[in-house]
């Protein structure tokens, strides 16, 4: 007996009426290739649970997603990987965009034996952003004061960042003349930028 929650029937029910028929289609053959999955809402989303999350579906205004938590790991029949985007099977506005039931049966039991595996899917490596540039006016500034100069340059690209963006953010050139005065006093105190909640 299918492992059913009354709020996935509920959020299938109050979605638009193109969508029921797609999330109608996904739940039951997600039951069919993996019995022993259960149902849950998660991020306020149908999602279905075999030792770890598995896969969900989401419903829109206009369109439906579907997505495997794994999804970077299960290859399609021909060896490449699913589209990453919106959930790997892109913008579902019917049954037709789906893939072939068995295509999706199994990636669903291939899903299921990578959770049950304990395989985790590869974190995305993150590049470092490079160091932000000085606008001229706080480099000009710091130009006259060593300390705040040295502060800056000792900083972290992210440290300085928090300065350049806070500068740079200003709406105004009077609020902006102001910010630049503020920074060279801070960084001649060796000051960070939100320094003022640090260690509360």
């Amino acid at each position: 007996m299918p492992k059913k929650d009354r709020r996935v029937d509920a959020y299938i029910s109050k979605s638009a009426e193109f969508a029921r028929p797609i999330m109608v289609q996904l739940r039951e053959v997600i039951h069919e290739a993996c019995p022993d999955v259960e149902e849950t809402l998660k991020w306020g989303m149908p999602s279905f649970m075999h030792h770890g999350i598995l896969c969900g579906f989401a419903a829109f205004k206009e369109h439906a997603t579907f997505g495997f938590w794994k999804g970077s790991l299960i290859l399609d029949k021909n060896g490449s990987r699913a589209d990453e985007a919106m959930g790997q099977f892109g913008r579902l506005t019917s049954v037709k965009d789906l893939p072939p039931r068995k295509t999706l049966a199994k990636y669903v039991k291939e899903a299921a034996r990578l959770n049950e595996a304990g395989i985790k899917a590869p974190r995305a490596t993150r590049k470092p952003k490079p160091a932000p540039k000085a606008p001229p006016d706080l480099l000009a500034a710091m130009k006259k004061n060593a300390k705040a100069r040295a502060t800056y340059e000792r900083f972290s690209p992210s440290m300085q960042r928090e300065y350049v963006d806070w500068i740079t953010e200003a709406k105004t050139e009077p609020t902006r003349q102001k910010r630049v005065a503020t920074t060279v006093e801070w960084l001649a105190e060796g000051k960070q930028r939100n320094w003022k909640y640090m260690n509360c």
